[in-house]
């Protein structure tokens, strides 16, 4: 019987060890089953937010890229706008020296073909010096101004591009220099004046804001030649520059 009792014994100590060694097991998976699903969340809360960021990101490159689009038309706007001023500054001189030949052939006027100034002898204008105007030159005039003003307001590109007129009065070397320059200044007054006053054209208004008098004297004369072909009234074009400042400027993108 005490053996019996003590086999008993044994046997429940038996089940008591292998029913803890099952807990321990049990509570082990447990505990690996809800760190797994932790780092499961974990796990997938990290790749929300990275793609977040993938999406936010594409967005922000979706708007760099719209942005980059836009500098780029600009920029080709803005070259193109260059072009264009730089055509209409070579055509100028070009239409004007056809123009003036096809009306004015023959004329004692020339016409530089890189700047398109035009030079008038002065003695188509007037008497050695005298600053009066001969007949002869307001007739020369009264031809000569509508053809010359009808090619500056011939395109908005010339229009625009062309601020003034500067009206030149030229003498040669001989004589006194500050004679000269006072002469050369009213020589180039007289053709204003006359312009302004006596004279009607189509643009004669818009023409008139645009002249401005100048007198040179002696200063592209020769200095050691009395050269008749120094004495003379040029008609020089002011040009506006491009807004370098504008075209160069990146455009700033919009809020």
């Amino acid at each position: 019987m005490s053996d019996f009792s003590e086999f008993e014994m044994e046997g429940e100590i038996l089940e008591e060890q292998d029913s803890g060694v099952w807990l321990s097991i049990g509570d082990l998976m447990s505990g690996l089953l809800m760190f797994f699903a932790l780092l499961f969340v974990t796990t997938q809360l990290q790749l929300h937010h990275k793609y977040e960021d993938v999406q936010r990101l594409e967005g922000e490159l979706q708007a760099k890229t719209k942005e980059v689009d836009v500098l780029k038309t600009e920029l080709e706007a803005k070259i193109e706008e260059l072009d264009k001023y730089q055509k209409a500054f070579q055509d100028l001189p070009l239409i004007l020296l056809a123009q003036l030949d096809n009306q004015m052939g023959g004329s004692d006027l020339s016409v530089d073909p890189k700047t398109g100034d035009v030079s008038i002898g002065d003695r188509i204008l007037f008497d050695l010096g005298s600053a009066e105007l001969k007949p002869e030159g307001k007739a020369f005039l009264q031809q000569f101004i509508p053809a010359y003003s009808q090619i500056i307001f011939s395109t908005n590109d010339f229009r625009s591009m062309i601020t003034r007129v500067i009206i030149e009065g030229h003498t040669s070397s001989d004589g006194d220099e500050s004679s000269n320059m006072e002469l050369s200044l009213r020589r180039a007054l007289s053709v204003t004046d006359y312009i302004s006053s006596q004279m009607s054209f189509p643009n004669q208004e818009n023409f008139t804001t645009k002249i401005l008098a100048a007198g040179r004297g002696e200063i592209d004369a020769e200095k050691t030649t009395d050269n008749p072909s120094d004495r003379k009234v040029v008609f020089r074009f002011q040009l506006k520059p491009p807004d370098w400042q504008q075209l160069l400027e990146p455009t700033k993108p919009a809020p």
